[in-house]
């Protein structure tokens, strides 16, 4: 096992999330003991900018962890025993046109489903596996990487293709969000919970949920019947998953489970099952990605721009579910402690009905050797089959990237739920490529060329 205090370094050190996983760091120093904290990130300006308030995060609670912002590899790298990466290829700026550019042709226009998501993806594959060259180059040898890079599914696929042997552990905080609300429902601490999941990301079904060996998911059903995931008064959820849009998110889980009543559906699964709902509601001039940069991120900056000029910083950055989940796993790896979470991990059995090679969504224990899955089992036909499908288009788009490869993205794109026909997928396919040639040479060149229908 690696020994502590740890090196760490955060690979995205510009996001609006780190100040809020560097708060989760330092209220757990005790269980996992911090010699250095390291942000990197290829946006200087944008990391700098951030990084006088991580680093008053860090001071109000130890003045020995030693910190630095680098843009270097070798500095970000070099000995850590711990990267936490969260990767935005494109900033917010390619988000929004992720979201917006399929509104414009009638389909759901989302960060990390339908074909935002395939967008997103097509972009971040290569950027992560650089990533993963030069931690290896670097880093200790023993080094975990924790990847919270969307979208998280096609990552951990293209991971899984390209390099199979990495130390890499694919977490989302989607499902453990959910924990929560349904922990707030039941009035236990998410932690109390002990939940059996399956599926991809953003693609799964809890089928039990646990609380001192009782299933209450009868009684989850029964409160979602009449509000959906969320508390009565929905005043105990998360501020990052609390806002208008995730409060629709999380009442859509109500007509899902009107129709098929069986398991809890992770709550992406609307943008799937009822598209045409999500697309009459979806502003196509103001998504969530103006909501984010409007809000979240407008304000942590000037936040930080406050504390530059006044020394005082403002409350800006919550600390919830996605920097305590995955201290939370870092801290099972580091310390071998067999904690049970939901995780991304090659299948290997662990749903019987799928692919060995696919990567699911399961519970697994977390040992300091990586995720040892539960077996869930074999998966119903009905689910077995969106499952199938949804998992095909992954792993085109995925083929599309390494071989760059028009019509494997185009197959990719016709498969995913979201879209009505193939031309829709050629339509919104060949409007992202423009939008896109930044960061798309070979799917550019392809197009050009006449590879396209």
């Amino acid at each position: 096992m690696l020994t502590p205090p740890f090196i760490l370094s955060i690979a995205g050190g510009g996001s609006t999330y780190t100040p809020g996983i560097v708060k989760s760091l330092m209220v757990r120093l005790e269980d996992f003991p911090l010699a250095e904290i390291r942000l990197y990130d290829i946006d200087e300006a944008r990391q700098r900018t951030l990084a006088p308030v991580v680093e008053k995060v860090i001071r109000d609670h130890s003045d020995t962890i030693k910190f630095i912002v680098t843009s270097d590899a070798e500095t970000a790298f070099s000995g850590a025993h711990f990267i936490f990466a969260q990767m935005r290829v494109g900033q917010y700026k390619m988000r929004e046109q992720d979201e917006k550019i399929p509104l414009r042709h009638g389909v759901v226009g989302q960060e990390t489903c339908g074909p935002g998501g395939l967008a997103y993806g097509l972009r971040t594959i290569l950027p992560m596996v650089e990533l993963i060259d030069l931690v290896e180059q670097y880093a200790d040898k023993k080094a975990w990487i924790v990847n919270y890079s969307n979208p998280a599914a096609i990552v951990a696929e293209g991971v899984r293709r390209l390099r199979p042997n990495a130390r890499v552990l694919n977490i989302c905080d989607m499902p453990v969000a959910a924990m929560r609300n349904i922990g707030a429902i039941l009035g236990v601490d998410r932690h109390k919970l002990q939940v059996d999941y399956f599926g991809l990301n953003h693609f799964g079904w809890f089928t039990r949920i646990l609380v001192d060996g009782e299933d209450r998911l009868p009684e989850v059903r029964r409160h979602v019947a009449q509000f959906g995931l969320l508390t009565e008064d929905a005043s105990k959820t998360d501020p990052q998953h609390a806002d208008p849009s995730w409060v629709k998110t999380w009442r859509n889980i109500k007509p899902i489970m009107d129709h098929f009543p069986d398991y809890l559906p992770n709550p992406y699964l609307q943008y799937y099952l009822m598209p045409n709902q999500i697309v009459e509601h979806q502003d196509p001039h103001l998504t969530r990605a103006n909501e984010v940069m409007n809000g979240r991120e407008k304000k942590l900056f000037a936040a930080a721009e406050e504390y530059q000029r006044t020394g005082i910083l403002p409350d800006a950055f919550h600390v919830g579910v996605h920097g305590a989940f995955i201290v939370d796993v870092a801290c099972s790896l580091a310390f071998d402690l067999r904690q049970r979470h939901l995780v991304i991990v090659e299948n290997k059995g662990a749903i019987a009905n799928l692919p060995y090679d696919a990567m699911v969504e399961v519970p697994a224990y977390i040992t300091a050797n990586g995720p040892e899955p539960v077996r869930m089992g074999a998966v119903p036909l009905f689910h077995q089959t969106l499952l199938m499908q949804q998992l095909a288009s992954e792993q085109l788009l995925v083929e599309a990237t390494i071989e760059g490869s028009y019509e494997k993205a185009l197959q990719a794109f016709t498969l995913n739920r979201t879209v009505p026909t193939m031309q829709h997928a050629k339509a919104i396919l060949d409007d992202m490529i423009e939008a896109n040639r930044d960061y798309w040479p070979q799917l550019q060149k392809a197009w050009q060329d006449g590879e396209s229908l």
